[in-house]
């Protein structure tokens, strides 16, 4: 009696696989931009099934932002204004995070920029009929100085102490919250209010609707001077990261410490110095929102999240800062309409999901994926 074997049975297997490969070369330029494209357009996708859980219509609640932002000159008015001093904090982060340095205060800076702005008037170190040309240059130097300061604590705690900067500068942010309501509620407080007296008029920085009569068109724009300071620092920025020694210094720390160390360069410094000029930008940004929009100190819309924000845009330019001018008008645009979208906290998780989705996207940045075959085992 003969013995038979079975036949083994040939295993099948799907035909390909992924593979992950450190990248060996830069990639091309236009690659991380498709690729942070592509991650805004994930994070739209999440947050889409996000409303529809909650109820709403993705498409309907996108298509209500971009009406509510850009649908006329008056609303695309009040979207600059908001992007303003998301614009200003972008920079501040952007400058920072480019010598590696994790600059997470920007919200604090802004805050004791728009406190110094303040102190000129409240104090007051002017009288209130000082013409408006002396007030805004000597508020704007107040704003610079108080952030400048407030970039300062924690880059001198990081370049002489080793203390770790996100955990310094995240603290300062609660620091300049307490500091300033402290004023708020005690000591230039209105009638017991959470809000100091309105500033002068002389203390306010020019709007478009201020020139209505010669130009009719301007009527009833809220856009102010902050957009161009704000424009005229990215271009300054820009300049001074990609075409000065300054900058190529900043590059160098930030991309190998080692190499710039052997070269010479004064890191320690370096590190001061760029943390007071991301805080002075901040700070530029609190002064533009008290002086441009709010034309008093107060809690509720100077800690607006500014700075958090800030943080997102940067990323999502990839630190340049000609494209954060672009980025910093959408992100305007999403805080402007996303208020009348419910739930109220939309805007806010679908910035959190955007960034989630940025940090993910760099992976592509680092890795190359390819697709590799796998013959079938018999």
């Amino acid at each position: 009696m003969s013995e038979f074997t079975p036949a083994k049975k040939t295993r099948k297997r799907f035909p390909f696989r992924l593979r992950l490969e450190p990248r060996l070369e830069e990639p091309p330029r236009w690659y991380p931009a498709l690729v942070s494209f592509l991650a805004i357009v994930v994070a739209l996708v999440f947050g889409g099934g996000l409303i529809a859980l909650a109820g709403g219509d993705p498409i309907r609640s996108y298509i209500h932002i971009a009406k509510a932002s850009f649908g006329s000159l008056g609303v695309l008015s009040d979207t600059i204004v908001k992007a303003t001093p998301i614009l200003l904090t972008s920079l501040a982060c952007a400058v920072a995070f480019r010598m590696k340095l994790w600059n997470i205060g920007a919200e604090g800076q802004f805050i004791m920029g728009a406190f110094g702005a303040s102190a000129v008037v409240l104090i007051p170190l002017l009288p209130p009929e000082t013409p408006r040309w002396i007030f805004l240059p000597v508020m704007a130097l107040a704003g610079i100085l108080l952030g400048a300061l407030w970039g300062w604590i924690p880059g001198f705690l990081k370049a002489y102490f080793g203390v770790n900067e996100i955990i310094s500068t995240l603290m300062l942010n609660y620091i300049a919250v307490s500091w300033v309501n402290f004023f708020i509620f005690a000591v230039w407080t209105e009638g017991g209010f959470q809000m100091s007296p309105k500033f002068p008029k002389t203390a306010w920085l020019p709007r478009l609707a201020d020139y209505a009569k010669a130009v009719p068109a301007f009527r009833g724009l809220t856009t102010h001077l902050g957009l161009l300071i704000g424009l005229v620092m990215a271009v300054l920025l820009w300049f001074v990261v990609n075409r000065s020694r300054w900058g190529y210094e900043i590059r160098l720390i930030g991309d190998n410490p080692r190499a710039a160390r052997y070269a010479g360069i004064n890191i320690r410094r370096n590190i001061v110095l760029v943390m007071m000029l991301s805080g002075a930008l901040a700070g530029l940004g609190g002064m533009s929102e008290v002086s441009g929009v709010v034309h008093r100190l107060q809690t509720s819309p100077i800690a607006a999240g500014y700075g958090f924000t800030g943080i997102i845009v940067a990323w999502l330019a990839k630190l340049n800062p000609l494209v954060i001018i672009l980025v910093s008008i959408l992100f305007g645009a999403l805080l402007l309409a996303g208020r009348e979208i419910q739930p109220s906290g939309i805007p806010k998780m679908i910035q959190g999901i955007i960034l989630v989705c940025l940090i993910a996207s760099d992976f592509l940045l680092q890795y190359r994926i390819r697709i590799v075959r796998v013959d079938e085992e018999n």
